[in-house]
């Protein structure tokens, strides 16, 4: 039950289906055609609509900017199938992966539908997928730690920071 444009190869693009026309190949994505990148993305943390329009375009370093239109629709067939459920918090739908939508999630592939176009030579994809991951560990403790976990997460956050700043200072 994999959607078009995931595999490779998939519409004579070589890559995921939806990406090609913002390289001036193709037909805008279809709304098959988004449905892996939403899961991919929803397997890793729950997110808002907006939020998954700009990881996209992120992760894909720009080549795929998708639209509202093609974002919304999609989540919203996702609900209708039983693979997502949305929650309405703080004035923004943050949508959640449901069991059927993890279980899809496994089944697909490893390589995510936005590696091929984020682009192998980029020095910073590295950095960009460990600040991802902090981004999504964050977001656990803030959710579900207790108090004393997430003070002290907010430490190891800011000590890393000035690390950082210090390298570039090239005070380390």
């Amino acid at each position: 039950m994999h959607p078009q444009g995931w595999k490779q190869g998939a519409r004579g693009h070589g890559g995921f289906g939806g990406f090609g026309r913002h390289m001036g190949m193709g037909s805008p994505a279809r709304r098959g055609d988004v449905q892996p990148a939403v899961i991919a993305l929803l397997k890793e943390q729950d997110m808002h609509g907006y939020q998954i329009i700009q990881e996209l375009t992120e992760r894909s370093g720009g080549a795929w900017n998708p639209s509202p239109g093609s974002i919304y629709p999609t989540l919203q067939a996702l609900e209708d199938q039983g693979m997502v459920v949305s929650e309405k918090v703080g004035g923004k739908r943050i949508f959640s992966l449901t069991e059927t939508g993890r279980e899809y999630a496994e089944s697909l592939p490893d390589q995510a539908p936005w590696d091929d176009m984020a682009g192998g030579s980029d020095p910073t994809r590295r950095l960009r997928e460990v600040v991802q991951g902090l981004m999504a560990a964050t977001w656990q403790v803030a959710r579900t730690g207790t108090p004393g976990q997430i003070e002290k997460t907010a430490d190891i956050l800011s000590e890393a920071r000035k690390r950082i700043y210090q390298q570039l200072a090239g005070d380390e």
